[in-house]
């Protein structure tokens, strides 16, 4: 017999500073409690909490990571309670489940978001008729954005049958289906269950729909690591109760394997994931739970998002994500060698809420494949036991990493993690690659990119998009589909005699199939879906997206910008969903048919985030052009070469500097402006000579600042002789 020690918890606000030195929100109250602990095997000790289950969150060991006992009732915000009396993601879901009500409890909701579903109301609606509206999204788990043939051809008559006839691809390369009422529910998460597919990871504070690149070429191995490694992730971050199966499947297994499991087994990997799940090396990272080893019962602080890709191929947007991988090779080109990852990036923020703010992922490090899969765990279990579980606005990982900063993040998750992070292995430039049009896949086979605005997979009398997916997928057995980070769609594995036929029925259906005739500002737009369905949007942004588009880019020829192109995005509210605050320009919905005008983002979306105009925070829809041109002007005047990225000069000018050119700008002046790259300047063709160690800081120099080396050039001499 031992006899139990008793320790003093204090639990602290979490003081996470901005640049400013304002405190991101403390918790409502700071309580000190007596809590009750006893040695668990290991030394580690376990929290015997108010609702009498064990559960261990780190170790006690001195220089270790500091248990957060989380089971403190009166501390935690309402979401936590919730999830730590729900029986691991049950209840009261199960029970709401089970009467005559069109509709779920405000707990289940949250509960049932793990299960990939959200609540709706159709907000074009008033009264009664607007109360009897409940109905349900669901989103899918699509690892790598993945999509076999049979299963879009599933979700094509579910959606006919059960929805609103449409489908929406989102931004992590995942398809929504909306419209579903609370009685089908059941039959619907079943169907998608039972052909290899499911929506347990869809939503939820849990690692969210893993991303990359959205093609596949065979004979590429950082490509090919790539994918593998998101599905190895996909399914050793799931969770791990049997909730999911329990409520939709009446407790017994689906009719199939899901079908990202094909190359991630002990044979493929060299490890087998259930062992790496429940692995407990004495850090921390395992909870003790018996069936949630990763998350324990009260799962994560907020969601967690994690993205994989290649040196030089940044479509995922890595710097959005909680965790972001980046392959790296072995000198010979085909060797998995590990990951460079970074941490901390995510978008959600609130209007007039400085201690809510969007930010890019930091560089921790380099991990080696042989120690990879416990680096992972070990950064999800710092945000499991260190994020702010007070505080839900302030939950996310970025902002621990933003308290912390990353040095002091890189030593705490070390301890976790059991050894160092290595060095950041140095990369090539960053581009955004879309994938749009026909690729070699390298094996023979091609792809083809087909662009979707704003994600909407539909049929309309000009665009038949989804009735024509569906009969490449019934014509072309093998013909499988990948969604694109930017709502896309890429059809995979097509046979070189096919290519024809397949444009051909695509053509017939109206899906435009050459993208020169695409144009770049359409093609490089994203939007969140907002109104009528989404209950956080303040303003439209999925049905606005084409007119913005379409003003823009009328605007820029008209400016004589037609050589133009940059990323715009709209969300019709604060929270971020279609990744506005890394775009070039952005339209954030701040009222009803008001928008902040957000600049600045970096044309490869990489590495730092978009400034907000404070000047322009109430744009109204129907002033775009009137607010648009004087930036435009500043642009075109100002810009330091002809290719100089519409983002890169925001950023490089600053938002004050372009408030002031608003300021005393006149509308209309542009036309009397010269255009110093326009085909009435004189062209030039000048070489400078410089020596090597000049050229190689000045190349050092440039990628910092996000430009080429003769635009830097040219920039620094420009200020060195005082020419405007």
């Amino acid at each position: 017999w031992k006899r139990p020690s008793m320790l003093l918890l204090l639990l602290p606000p979490h003081p996470s500073l901005l640049p400013g030195g304002s405190a991101v929100s403390a918790p409502r109250r700071l309580r000190a409690r007596a809590v009750r602990m006893e040695p668990d095997e290991g030394g580690q000790a376990a929290v015997f909490d108010d609702l009498g289950e064990k559960q261990v969150y780190g170790p006690t060991k001195p220089a270790h990571a500091w248990p957060k006992p989380w089971t403190n009732l009166e501390t935690q915000e309402h979401v936590q309670v919730v999830k730590a009396a729900s029986g691991l993601l049950q209840e009261p879901l199960r029970t709401d489940m089970g009467d005559d009500e069109i509709f779920v409890g405000k707990d289940s909701i949250h509960i049932l978001k793990h299960h990939g579903s959200y609540m709706q109301q159709d907000r074009s609606l008033k009264g009664k008729d607007k109360q009897h509206s409940y109905q349900f999204m669901l989103r899918l788990k699509m690892p790598c954005g993945e999509v076999p043939g049979p299963l879009y051809a599933e979700l094509d008559d579910i959606s006919n049958k059960w929805g609103h006839g449409d489908l929406r691809a989102t931004t992590r390369q995942a398809f929504q289906l909306h419209g579903v009422l609370k009685g089908n529910l059941k039959s619907v998460i079943a169907s998608i269950a039972n052909i290899g597919s499911n929506t347990y990871g869809g939503c939820g504070d849990i690692s969210r729909n893993v991303m990359t690149p959205p093609v596949s070429f065979p004979n590429n191995p950082a490509y090919e690591y790539c994918g593998q490694y998101a599905r190895a992730m996909a399914e050793l971050f799931k969770p791990m109760t049997q909730a999911f199966y329990e409520i939709w499947l009446d407790g017994q297994p689906a009719d199939k394997t899901e079908y990202w499991q094909r190359d991630i087994g002990k044979e493929q990997l060299g490890v087998d994931l259930d062992e790496v799940r429940t692995e407990d090396r004495g850090n921390g990272i395992i909870t003790g739970h018996t069936i949630e080893p990763l998350y324990g019962r009260t799962y994560l602080p907020k969601k967690f998002k994690i993205a994989f890709t290649v040196p030089g191929d940044n479509g995922v947007d890595l710097y959005i994500n909680d965790i972001g991988c980046v392959v790296i090779l072995e000198p010979d080109g085909k060797t998995l060698k590990g990951f460079n990852i970074v941490v901390g990036g995510g978008m959600g923020r609130t209007h007039k809420a400085e201690q809510t703010f969007a930010r890019a992922a930091s560089h921790l490090g380099f991990a080696p494949k042989e120690h990879f899969f416990e680096a992972m765990k070990a950064i999800l279990a710092v945000q499991r036991d260190h994020g702010n579980r007070e505080v839900r606005s302030n939950a996310r990982l970025k902002y621990l990493v933003h308290t912390l900063g990353i040095d002091d993040f890189r030593t705490l998750t070390e301890k976790y993690y059991g050894r160092r992070f290595e060095p950041w292995v140095p990369l090539p430039e960053w581009k955004y690659l879309d994938w749009m049009g026909w690729h070699e896949q390298g094996d023979g086979r091609w792809m083809l990119g087909v662009n979707v605005e704003q994600g909407r997979v539909r049929d309309t009398p000009e665009l038949r998009l989804k009735t024509g997916l569906r009969k490449v997928v019934d014509t072309f057995p093998g013909v499988d589909l990948t969604l694109t980070p930017s709502q896309s769609v890429v059809l995979r594995n097509i046979a070189h005699a096919d290519r024809e036929n397949l444009e051909s029925l695509l053509r017939f259906h109206g899906v435009e199939t050459d993208v020169a005739q695409i144009d770049p500002i359409t093609r490089k737009s994203i939007a969140c879906p907002a109104f009528p369905l989404c209950g956080l949007a303040i303003t439209e942004a999925e049905r606005v997206q084409p007119q913005i588009n379409a003003r823009l880019w009328a605007l820029l020829c008209e400016m004589g910008l037609s050589n133009t192109d940059f990323v715009t995005r709209t969300t019709g509210c604060p929270n971020g969903c279609a990744r506005p605050y890394m775009a070039e320009l952005a339209f954030v919905g701040s009222g009803p048919d008001m928008y902040q005008v957000w600049v600045g983002g970096h044309p490869a979306q990489s590495e730092r985030t978009a400034v907000e105009v404070p000047s322009l925070f109430k744009m109204k829809l129907d002033d775009l052009e009137t607010t648009m041109e004087p930036i435009f002007a500043m642009y075109k005047t100002q810009r330091l070469a002809a290719d100089e990225a519409f983002g890169n000069f925001c950023y490089r000018v600053g938002v004050p500097a372009i408030e002031e050119y608003i300021a005393k700008y006149e509308l209309g002046s542009w036309r009397a402006m010269g255009d110093p790259f326009g085909p009435e300047a004189v062209a030039t063709d000048a070489t400078v000579g410089i020596t090597s160690d000049v050229l190689a800081k000045v190349e050092e120099e440039a990628s910092k600042r996000g430009y080429d080396a003769p635009t830097l050039i040219d920039a620094l001499l420009r200020e060195a002789l005082a020419i405007e």
